[in-house]
C-alpha cells in the first residue's frame, strides 16, 4: 500500500483523552480485508474506519474492531467526517456521504457539532437471557433486543449503571455478549445514561457508542414523549451524544478532536 496516513480521533467529546478513540485511514484504493483487519488489530482501538473516495464528497467506509468487521459504527464515522473536514479533504460547508454496505450515511456540520443521519435500530421485547442478572450484577427492569443483535437492558438508576461491574468473562461466553445498559439520568444536562459492553466483538467496554444510541434514542424518546434527547455514556472516559428521533432515522450529534497523526509504512 505504500505510505498511508492514519489518524487517531477522540469522538463524542471536545477534550483530548476523553470520549471514544477511533482510527481513521484514508486509502487511495480499496484494500484487502485481511490488511484492514491487521491494521485495526495493530491500532487496538474499539474501531478503525477505512475510507476510499468514490467521487466528490462520497466515500466508501468500512469499520473494524481489533478482531472483526462490524456493520455500523457511530464514533468512527464521526471521527472520519471530522478528519475529512479538518484536513481540508472536504470543505467544512459541504456535507459528506458515506457508503457502507448497511446503507447510506450522511454527515453535516451544525456549528461546533457534527450531525450524522443514521438508521434507527428498533427494539423488540426479549426473554431475559439465562444468567443475565448474575452476569451484570444488577436486576433488569426491562430487556429488549435490536437487529445488531444487541441486548438493551434498563436498570433502576444512574447510580447502578455507573457502578456496574459485570463479569466480562461470563458475558463473553453468553448469549448476551453485546449488551447496552441504560437508566434515566439524574442531571438536567442529560436525559439518560448508558454503558456498552461488547466482548462478543472484542470490546470489553466501549467508551462512547454512537450505534447504541440508534436504539437508545427511540427507546427513551417513547418513554419521555419527546424527540430530542441528550445521552451521557458514563464509561471511565465518558462522552455526550445528542439524539433526534425522526421515524425510522435518527440524527446523532457529537464533537471530536484529533489527538494523533502517523504514517504507516506497510
Amino acid at each position: 500500500m505504500g505510505n498511508i496516513t492514519i489518524w487517531q480521533v477522540d469522538s463524542f467529546t471536545r477534550e483530548p483523552f476523553r470520549g471514544n478513540p477511533a482510527g481513521v485511514c484514508l486509502l487511495p484504493e480499496v484494500a484487502e480485508v485481511e490488511w484492514m483487519q491487521a491494521v485495526a488489530s495493530e491500532m487496538n482501538l474499539a474501531e478503525t474506519a477505512f475510507l476510499v473516495r468514490r467521487e466528490g464528497n462520497d466515500f466508501s467506509i468500512r469499520w473494524f474492531t481489533p478482531t472483526v468487521e462490524v456493520p455500523l459504527c457511530g464514533h468512527a464515522t464521526l471521527a472520519s467526517a471530522h478528519i475529512l473536514w479538518s484536513e481540508a479533504v472536504v470543505s467544512e460547508n459541504e456535507s459528506i456521504t458515506f457508503h457502507p454496505e448497511s446503507g447510506l450515511l450522511t454527515t453535516s456540520r451544525e456549528g461546533e457539532w457534527i450531525r450524522m443521519d443514521f438508521p434507527a435500530l428498533p427494539l423488540e421485547t426479549s426473554e431475559v437471557p439465562d444468567g443475565l442478572a448474575d452476569t451484570l450484577g444488577a436486576q433488569p427492569l426491562a430487556v429488549l433486543r435490536n437487529q445488531f443483535p444487541a441486548y438493551l437492558v434498563e436498570l433502576d438508576s444512574e447510580k447502578t449503571v455507573r457502578e456496574l461491574q459485570p463479569n466480562i468473562s461470563r458475558m463473553r461466553d453468553s448469549e448476551s455478549n453485546v449488551c447496552i445498559v441504560t437508566a434515566r439520568g439524574d442531571s438536567q444536562a442529560y436525559d439518560f445514561v448508558s454503558r456498552f459492553f461488547a466482548p462478543g466483538v472484542g470490546i470489553d467496554e466501549d467508551p462512547v457508542t454512537g450505534g447504541a444510541h440508534c436504539s437508545l434514542g427511540p427507546y427513551w424518546a417513547e418513554r419521555f414523549g419527546i424527540t430530542e434527547l441528550v445521552g451521557q455514556q458514563v464509561s471511565k472516559r465518558s462522552g455526550t451524544v445528542k439524539v433526534r428521533v425522526r421515524g425510522d432515522r435518527v440524527d446523532l450529534l457529537g464533537q471530536a478532536v484529533t489527538v494523533m497523526r502517523a504514517e504507516m509504512r506497510c
